[in-house]
């Protein structure tokens, strides 16, 4: 059945519907629209990304690993947003070529697997033909107590800046995919890991509600994302770069070549919460790392001002390649 062509309705019972098992709200896919009940006192939080095949992944990633990353991006804006995921919606365009069974049951599955890891289930969407190549689009739902969800622009002057894991690693990740660089046998793996399969940090969002000023989550590169929470808050962003928490695999990486140091602050796709909190918080946020366990680092802070200035060990300022990632007017992901 690997090349077996299914017509839409078809195809959307016998991959789709199951995907929504779990969701009464959605009706088995059957009507026009959904239902989501939430609990008293609580909020709807809803956040879109979409993938388009040469931009955000190819084709040969693999249906699964695609399908993967497709609904961890989604929750990782959830859980910088502070919230609680319940489910999403799938908007697909489907060239012809990949409407049969082997790669819809390899993309399903795909879902299948994230879906049980995260709790969530689908609520339903479109499926469309798709003239060259393969387009997704995801609208995931999550709650949050009534007034308590974490925004990009409520920093304070004076708050520490803080981000969650390593920073780099899928950024280099890309250098393997794209420009054919070498690294060590493990570290290539490592590297291909976090750039295909993100871990959403969906227990720890919610925790920092009522100790976060601002958050979000750090996809277009570390530098760019601490601008938006600068701009969207009217601040200046301070990183300290020797503060960025690497990996054992990353840090070697730009001992070997400190020209990667700037690939590494600015490439994006870390999937890793970005966040500020008043300086008096930090016993709290080291307890949650502890509790939850994910390490936190502090690695700047917020001041008057504007933009973002990234400093050395010593204290001056660091001139950067780029940014970061932007769709129009900047460098391809």
């Amino acid at each position: 059945m690997a090349g077996q062509r299914l017509g839409e309705f078809e195809l959307i019972a016998r991959y789709f519907a199951p995907l929504a098992a779990d969701a009464p709200g959605a009706f088995g896919l059957r009507d026009d629209a959904a239902v989501i009940a939430l609990p008293a006192g609580e909020e709807l939080v809803v956040t879109t990304d979409a993938m388009l095949d040469g931009v955000h992944f190819l084709i040969k990633d693999g249906a699964a690993r695609i399908a993967r990353k497709l609904l961890r991006v989604n929750l990782s804006d959830l859980a910088a947003k502070g919230a609680r995921p319940i489910g999403y919606q799938l908007a697909i365009a489907l060239p012809e070529e990949l409407a049969n069974d082997e790669w819809l049951s390899a993309f399903c599955g795909g879902l299948a697997q994230d879906q049980k890891a995260f709790g969530i289930a689908l609520y339903g969407g479109d499926t469309v033909r798709s003239p060259d190549r393969l387009m997704l689009n995801v609208t995931a739902f999550g709650a949050v107590p009534a007034g308590m969800m974490l925004r990009r622009g409520l920093a304070q002057t004076g708050d520490d800046l803080y981000v969650t894991g390593s920073i780099g690693d899928a950024a280099l990740g890309l250098e393997v995919k794209l420009n054919h660089r070498l690294f060590s046998a493990a570290a290539m793996m490592f590297f291909d890991s976090r750039l295909h399969l993100p871990t959403p940090r969906v227990a720890f969002g919610p925790e920092l509600r009522g100790l976060a000023h601002a958050a979000m989550d750090v996809s277009d590169g570390l530098v760019q994302d601490a601008g938006h929470i600068a701009s969207a808050s009217g601040l200046r962003a301070i990183i300290h770069a020797d503060a960025v928490p690497l990996s054992l695999a990353t840090r070697q990486a730009v001992t070997d070549d400190k020209n990667l140091l700037s690939t590494v602050l600015t490439g994006g796709d870390d999937y890793e919460l970005l966040f500020t909190a008043p300086p008096r918080n930090a016993p709290d946020i080291a307890a949650l790392s502890r509790r939850v366990g994910l390490a936190v680092t502090r690695i700047g802070g917020l001041e008057a001002g504007s933009g973002v200035s990234v400093l050395d060990s010593s204290g001056q300022p660091l001139d950067l390649a780029r940014g970061g990632f932007q769709h129009f007017g900047g460098a391809l992901e």
